[in-house]
């Protein structure tokens, strides 16, 4: 069979049906792709080809129950998903909790959660970078929902301390997420 001139959608349904040539073309089709992918988030080449070859592990080992309307879209997302996964494995646990977020698009629900969880990712990298008691703070304040006068309580300082902890964490947020800001602050912080 010419697996090259194939569809995507033929090789996929031949896929399905244990054809591991039809695997196999699909793989070469699309390997460089999500190689370089993996690569601009992990700069490491043996983690990022494990990455694609994990993709497609997971793919042939799943075959007979995914449901994949468009093969593009979704191995990009999964190498995504892959590379945040690792990402989230080697750092420490986060602060920033995006689950609130509201869908921005009617895009693959799939993609959606790789984008929130990038913007959760770097802003967890931007706060990090914070003192460790202006973090605290901000935790308390945007996702206990404490209220200012209930976060210098608990701290023992005053509440002065509280709000300008507060503005150091969004005056530092501003400066590192210019291209969201708007967006980012708007939803995180309207309730304040």
């Amino acid at each position: 069979m010419p697996n090259n001139s194939l569809s995507d959608t033929d090789l996929w349904d031949a896929i399905r049906l244990n054809d591991e040539l039809a695997f196999t073309a699909l793989f070469d089709r699309y390997w460089v792709r999500l190689y370089k992918t993996a690569q601009t988030y992990i700069k490491d080449h043996e983690v990022s080809e494990e990455v694609v070859h994990d993709v497609f592990l997971n793919i042939w080992e799943r075959r007979h129950v995914l449901q994949i309307d468009s093969f593009a879209n979704f191995l990009l997302t999964a190498v995504r998903y892959q590379v945040y996964n690792r990402m989230r494995a080697a750092k420490s646990p986060v602060f920033f909790n995006t689950a609130h977020l509201p869908e921005l698009m009617d895009s693959n629900a799939g993609e959606n959660h790789i984008n929130e969880q990038e913007l959760q990712q770097e802003l967890n990298r931007q706060l990090v970078q914070l003192p460790k008691r202006c973090q605290e703070i901000f935790y308390l304040s945007r996702m206990l929902q404490l209220s200012n006068r209930e976060i210098a309580a608990k701290l023992g300082i005053s509440k002065r301390s509280v709000e300008n902890q507060l503005t150091v964490a969004l005056k530092h947020l501003r400066m590192f997420l210019k291209h969201t800001a708007i967006f980012v602050l708007f939803i995180l912080f309207n309730n304040s």
